[in-house]
């Protein structure tokens, strides 16, 4: 049995109605639990209610760095209102993100856009440090960026401050290995995607062979990022199961001691009986 670590069930592109039979795809291919992430204040309430309607489903809850320039200052308060939420299992998404450009047109530059990112992912590491949970961390750059600042490493930075109160999992890690050790030095973990099955995709494969057995979970990030054979087509969890029977291999190991592995991680830091 697998978990599909982070996933966006509250997507327009999974219309409520379809929800049951996602649920038993994934159930037919071995998905038995899924975790989907809320990015925006709008989305809470949804991605919570999925959560309350269907034992399947966990819930998180925060702000996504591409949209803290829509989000009021006093976003916090309702993310204090949810957090308690019985199905509510981590902070997150949240993150960095120097990837997207910042919206000019509304009046920000690119060092104003990435200061409230980074304001923000200090907040809802206190947040997560209050309330005892932990933390889903996005980051991405754009290839070859000659703006003098990479997304990772302020989030290791900003991580390194509440490492001994709160644990991460990079979410979507693409590698390089090197680019691993300062995530798990600070206890963090790190979670894989469809990516890993793209043929150009060495150094993401490679990253998940040599992740330790205890820091390794597998996601589809749906309605994204679809593994071989699927990709170019809308992902769901279902597809977790490709992901994982591509590690696996590579690891040479079984997929259901890699099953083991990653449900085993997945317990921990959602804190999931």
């Amino acid at each position: 049995m697998l978990t599909d670590s982070h996933c966006h069930l509250a997507s327009h592109k999974f219309p409520p109605e379809e929800i049951p039979a996602l649920i038993q795809r994934a159930a037919d291919n071995g998905i038995h639990r899924m975790v989907t992430l809320a990015t925006c204040l709008d989305d809470i309430s949804a991605n919570l209610q999925l959560a309350k309607t269907y034992p399947q489903i966990h819930a998180t809850i925060a702000i996504h760095p591409c949209d803290v320039h829509n989000t009021p200052d006093h976003y916090l308060e309702t993310l204090q209102q949810h957090i308690t939420h019985p199905k509510c299992c981590a902070v997150g998404e949240t993150g960095l993100d120097y990837f997207h450009p910042a919206p000019t047109e509304e009046g920000w530059t690119e060092e104003t856009y990435h200061a409230r990112q980074r304001q923000f992912l200090h907040q809802h590491f206190q947040l997560a440090a209050q309330h005892g949970k932990n933390i889903v961390i996005h980051t991405r750059d754009k290839p070859g960026s000659t703006l003098g600042r990479n997304s990772l490493t302020d989030a290791v930075e900003i991580y390194k401050q509440y490492a001994d109160q709160v644990t991460a999992v990079f979410h979507c890690f693409l590698g390089p290995w090197e680019n691993a050790h300062q995530i798990l030095d600070l206890g963090g973990y790190l979670s894989y995607t469809g990516i890993t099955t793209f043929k150009k995709a060495t150094e993401t494969l490679e990253a998940a062979k040599l992740t330790p057995a205890d820091r390794i979970m597998v996601e589809t990030d749906s309605p994204y990022l679809a593994p071989v054979p699927h990709r170019g087509k809308r992902n769901e969890p279902a597809h977790t199961l490709h992901t994982a029977t591509h590690i696996a291999a590579a690891r040479g190991i079984s997929l259901e001691e890699f099953s083991e592995i990653t449900e085993q991680n997945v317990n921990r830091f959602y804190q999931l009986s």
